[in-house]
């Protein structure tokens, strides 16, 4: 395992989880190649995955553990140079992750996540309303009147960001997950990406609000909790990770229960329930499939295959939900009354997702409302005619077009 040719990923994101297959089956861990000919390996089994997100010794700071990247080999023309540019949670470790884990995560408790869910509900409704108002007419595309504005104005309110600055901000985070981009693309998104987070941090240094972005402000005023990167590092992530993982949840879930009608009867009558449908979502067709990146900071043995001191090494969320190790030979199969239904969609002990508790009211609040406001609710076109995102690290659809009202007779 993890001797033979390395999988060159596509960068298109086209087939994920056929890929998440090939790489699973070189073992739990593999050999990859990323676009722009950049080696690394894939974690892609459920045991391994526990084990790496659990080690110590798998850094996420390429500014210490990443050689090549330290050395001047890895420069601005990386394809992924957005992913290693930030100053966050996704670019720390050991006591600088915590420091900015135990900063942040304080907003997303459940006991105050619990709290916004009449405002999620709110802004729910609203944009129920309003697909109503557009469906009459025949397909609508529920991506983009629901299950993307939903999060998106959560996490925006949730910050602070002015309604006018919202597609702006927001889009840089998306153009930073579009694998298909250049090299020069991508350079030049962070940049403007970074220029917006300067100017909003700036507008809200200047008038303070009660906002989670004012709080982290008055942090980086108490002295050295926080660096001016790190605050734009954390409005980078927290903006982008409230918005499109939640977002990809909830229409791999929609998706999922209209292509398999049987899976639909079974919540309709109350055979399985809407955390069921969100879980087995989470297992089966993960909202992020391939995330980068994490560093060996020794050499490490896991799941008998060495990766060297140094290694770039990415989490295949998408194989993982379907290591057939753990859930056999119907892994690969939407079942919501599977009773094992592990995943690690959110990661695992000191990196599971900060925002896990907000993303599991969002995605509950959307698909009880959404299909108790239209119980007909169809696909407008075949399963097979859905379109994923031009991504091999997030795992969602570009459209998802549907009937309201149900199949035209």
């Amino acid at each position: 395992m993890g001797e033979h040719t390395p999988i060159v990923i596509d960068r298109t994101g086209e087939d994920i989880h056929a890929e998440a297959a090939r790489i699973r089956a070189e073992g739990q861990v593999a050999r990859i190649e990323l676009p722009g000919g950049t080696a690394a390996w894939s974690i892609a089994g459920y045991e391994a995955g526990v084990q790496a997100l659990s080690d110590q010794r798998f850094s996420k700071d390429p500014r210490k553990h990443w050689p090549a990247y330290a050395n001047g080999e890895i420069g601005d023309d990386f394809p992924f140079i957005g992913w290693i540019l930030m100053e966050n949670l996704t670019t720390s470790h050991g006591r600088d992750h915590s420091r900015l884990r135990k900063l942040t995560a304080s907003a997303f408790t459940p006991r105050r996540v619990d709290a916004m869910r009449p405002s999620v509900e709110k802004t729910a409704t609203g944009l129920l309303d309003e697909l109503a108002l557009r469906g009459s007419a025949g397909a609508v595309d529920l991506r983009a009147g629901f299950t993307h504005p939903l999060p998106a104005r959560v996490i925006c309110e949730l910050f602070g960001v002015p309604e006018e600055s919202r597609d702006a901000m927001l889009r840089g985070g998306e153009v930073n997950a579009d694998t298909t981009i250049s090299p020069e693309e991508s350079a030049a998104n962070f940049l403007e990406w970074d220029r917006l987070m300067r100017e909003f941090a700036e507008s809200k240094r200047r008038e303070p609000g009660d906002d989670l972005t004012s709080d982290l402000l008055r942090a980086r005023e108490d002295g050295s909790r926080l660096t001016e990167g790190e605050l734009l590092g954390t409005l980078h992530l927290l903006l982008a990770t409230g918005t499109t993982p939640a977002m990809n949840l909830i229409t791999n879930a929609v998706a999922a229960l209209l292509a398999h009608p049987g899976q639909h009867e079974l919540v309709r009558t109350g055979r399985a329930t809407w955390r069921d449908v969100i879980e087995e979502t989470l297992r089966y067709d993960a909202p992020v499939a391939h995330l980068p990146f994490r560093f060996t900071v020794e050499d490490v043995d896991i799941a008998g295959v060495t990766i060297p001191r140094g290694s770039p090494v990415l989490m295949a969320f998408a194989a993982i939900g379907r290591d057939p190790a753990i859930h056999g030979e119907s892994a690969g199969t939407f079942e919501l009354n599977r009773e094992d239904k592990r995943h690690l969609s959110f990661g695992h002990g000191i990196y599971r997702c900060i925002g896990r508790p907000l993303a599991l009211l969002e995605a509950e609040v959307a698909l009880s409302m959404l299909f108790e406001r239209f119980p007909d609710l169809s696909l407008a076109v075949p399963p097979g005619e859905l379109r994923p995102e031009a991504t091999f690290i997030m795992n969602g659809k570009q459209e998802l077009p549907v009937l309201l009202g149900g199949p035209r007779k």
